[in-house]
């Protein structure tokens, strides 16, 4: 008995270290099993989105349909109009191309911030999202414990730095959101009697009436879970990596849409196509009308997932991580065309505004060289592959093909911009960041239309002030300066030799940082990010890097 009683308790200490020891590849194992018993998907349920009048009331509605595309963590270099496409040259991005060459390229289009959800903020308010403390990117409590687990593991020269009292104290990741007072293009659009829907990825609270059908939207639908299609489907291709960030979304992974706040479901195919699919329904439905269609694809976030269909296309390439990566473009790009050729067929197309955009730069974690291409740099940081990403305007009944701006701007513009085209007036009760662009475009005005922007995520933060960009990561006190005219791709830092450059720069920044308010949630998270190399390569002593808060 007492042996017995010895074997047994040997047996629970083992199994309790090998548990511990295991832990994060038993939760990335476990978790998405445990989700779906706890938030049990639905089989598909079709959607009901609104239908408009079946002819046009007005027919001297002289106002533009709007449809904003969203896409997520793409590249500067993944549209080839660009510099060749997705690394290595060899995809095409023909339909994304088209919008530009049918209207505006925006060759110095910057995001708001270098990750998700402050840039969409900026987009939706016209605003730096600092000014109301959307900072920081919300990221559920399973996700942070997962990054936790895996940083005490790390034995890397740079080590994630985590606060456990501030990260085991913040609100809810559903209560982590947009405060609801902000006012919204779609509010301000809905108010003039525009009909508004959204389809994709939110990211912006789901409560207290931060969900995007509290914020001005007819219709919602919403992403659910991080899956393209189920890991395990036939007609889908994996890639897989050893980062924190990958493991993160693979274990918070489910196959779920949700429509006006009701139950999680599964799409009906894979997500980009399906978005798209229920875009065209928005379009049909509302063609009679002037409607905005935000369309805010989860493509070409991770886990990397893409159709087999569309990686056969890319066998001409060398690797599999790029091939499924490409994939995932050529259904974002398969979305575009679809949608065009929609409006096309309803013959609405010449007075339809569609502007393009990402909401930052392509991802380290991802492990592909070039395709921020080529600029340093990578999502989360603010040198420029982190915020410099595709822009493109078309609307072909007021802009004209082919044109290209070189001025720097910014995605808070789209707000102006779309009010303006829209002809709906600006909240006369809070200052508004972005202008519209129209004119410039219009004119060929050569003008900034901005003479400074400004970047900040806490520790890291950025400054555009004319010619001279600014950034600066203070946990380690690094700091550099570039002349953005003589030096876009940022090679050599002038930090030593122009001090009079640097004090007007770090005293607008100053200034700046006076106007922003407190963050809504603190941040919890040190991460470091390599400029210059991607997770998995190794660490020399020389390779700059910044830290990242969140």
């Amino acid at each position: 008995m007492t042996k017995n009683l010895s074997l047994f308790v040997l047996a629970l200490l083992v199994s309790a270290f090998l548990i511990w020891e295991y832990k994060v590849n038993l939760i990335v194992w476990a978790l998405p099993k445990v989700m779906n018993v706890v938030n049990p998907i639905q089989e598909n349920i079709p959607t009901t989105w609104s239908m408009g009048p079946e002819e046009a009331v007005d027919r001297d509605d002289a106002r533009p349909n709007i449809i904003l595309i969203l896409a997520d963590d793409m590249g500067y270099n993944d549209v080839s109009l660009h510099n060749g496409g997705a690394g290595d040259g060899t995809l095409l991005t023909p339909h994304i191309d088209s919008l530009a060459t049918s209207g505006v390229w925006f060759a110095e289009g910057y995001a708001a911030n270098a990750t998700c959800a402050p840039s969409r903020a900026a987009i939706m308010t016209g605003r730096y999202p600092t000014r109301f403390g959307f900072e920081f990117t919300p990221v559920p409590d399973y996700g942070r414990l997962v990054v936790q687990w895996l940083a005490e593991e790390d034995d890397d020269i740079l080590k994630t730095k985590i606060d456990k009292t501030i990260a085991n104290n913040l609100p809810d990741f559903m209560d982590q959101g947009m405060p609801s007072d902000q006012i919204t293009i779609a509010e301000i659009l809905k108010d003039a009697g525009y009909y508004t829907a959204h389809i994709g990825k939110w990211h912006l609270g789901h409560s207290n009436g931060m969900s995007p059908n509290d914020q001005g939207f007819d219709d919602s639908l919403s992403l659910g879970g991080s899956y393209y299609l189920p890991e395990n489907d036939p007609n889908v291709v994996n890639a897989k990596f050893d980062t924190s960030i990958d493991k993160m979304i693979w274990a918070s992974g489910q196959y779920a849409a949700q429509f006006n706040g009701g139950d999680y479901f599964a799409p009906d195919k894979y997500v980009t196509d399906y978005y798209t699919d229920e875009a065209l329904k928005v379009i049909e439905n509302n063609q009679h009308r002037p409607f905005f269609l935000y369309l805010s694809h989860w493509a070409i976030h991770n886990p990397l997932q893409a159709l087999r269909s569309d990686v056969k296309e890319m066998n001409h390439m060398r690797g599999h991580n790029l091939k499924v990566y490409s994939g995932m473009i050529r259904a974002l790009d398969r979305s575009v065309g679809k949608i065009v050729e929609k409006l096309k067929d309803l013959d609405i197309y010449g007075k339809t505004l569609i502007i393009f955009t990402s909401d930052n730069g392509g991802a380290n974690y991802i492990e592909l060289d070039d395709i921020n291409k080529p600029f340093r740099g990578w999502k989360i940081s603010f040198f420029e592959g982190g915020i410099r990403v595709p822009f493109i305007a078309s609307w072909p009944d007021e802009i004209d093909s082919g044109l290209k701006f070189n001025q720097p701007v910014h995605h808070f513009d789209i707000f102006s911009t779309i009010a303006a085209a829209s002809r709906t007036s600006l909240p006369a009760d809070r200052k508004i960041d972005g202008v519209n662009l129209l004119p410039f475009i219009k004119s060929g005005k050569t003008e900034k239309p901005h003479k400074t922007l400004f970047w900040r995520s806490g520790n890291h933060q950025a400054v555009l002030h004319e010619d001279w960009k600014y950034i600066t990561s203070k946990q380690e006190n690094s700091k550099w300066l570039f002349n953005t005219n003589l030096d876009p791709h940022e090679k050599d830092n002038l930090i030593e030799s122009h001090p009079v450059e640097l004090k007007l720069i770090e005293n607008l920044l100053g200034k700046f940082n006076s106007e922003q308010k407190d963050p809504l949630f603190p941040s919890s998270t040190q991460i470091p990010i390599l400029i210059d190399k991607y997770d998995g390569q190794i660490i020399e002593e020389k390779d700059e890097y910044i830290y990242w808060s969140n």
